[in-house]
């Protein structure tokens, strides 16, 4: 079967939860969040969509994501029991990722239900299962050492994810892009977030 990872074309047509997007002539019918479909543009332009290949017994379908991390989170929401494509879907539609792992980093069921077709019960069983796997990520307002309140940065979620792949624990990895985050600030980007988390970690 032929995998797919990026697309970039030009949107021919928008859905309410797809777009086709024509790749040399070739129109692709990809799947995406309504967050994904408002980032990347108007019909007409240009666009770069990261993939994800759907294959059921029934069905196979294209979902796109405007982020390499917003596929990320879907793939660890399809990894639970009860999350199939389309209510993963949901769920990025209704929260943005820093959303979702402060929901699951704080057990908070109540904001997952935000998304259509998320009851109680599954909600509980995503914050549940997926804690561990996201590495408990700090999403606290962060006190730098100026005494300004620093919010987590949009980036911060994929540098805790970098630390871990190299080898970091999630707590020790959590830590250290928390204190790297209040020090650099929103403007950073990922690759100096997470050079600073490592001079930190390795302290």
């Amino acid at each position: 079967m032929l995998m797919i990872a990026k697309l970039t074309g030009t949107i021919d047509e928008i859905g309410t939860d797809n777009i086709v997007l024509d790749v040399q002539g070739v129109g692709y019918l990809v799947f995406c969040s309504s967050r994904t479909i408002g980032a990347i543009g108007g019909k007409g332009d240009g666009a770069t969509i990261y993939t994800e290949m759907q294959v059921s017994e029934t069905d196979m379908r294209l979902m796109g994501f405007a982020s390499g991390s917003e596929r990320d989170w879907f793939r660890l929401l399809i990894s639970v029991q009860g999350v199939g494509g389309k209510v993963a879907l949901a769920i990025l539609s209704a929260l943005e990722p820093g959303e979702i792992s402060r929901a699951i980093a704080m057990g908070d069921k109540a904001m997952v239900t935000r998304a259509n077709g998320v009851g109680p019960k599954l909600a509980l069983r995503i914050v549940n299962e997926l804690k561990d796997k996201v590495g408990g990520i700090a999403v606290e307002p962060i006190v730098g050492a100026s005494g300004i309140i620093h919010a987590p940065s949009s980036n911060s979620a994929d540098a805790v994810s970098a630390l871990q792949n190299l080898g970091f624990k999630p707590a020790d990895a959590s830590a250290a892009v928390a204190a790297a985050d209040a020090e650099v600030g929103d403007g950073a980007t990922l690759d100096a977030l997470v050079r600073l988390a490592l001079k930190k970690a390795a302290r």
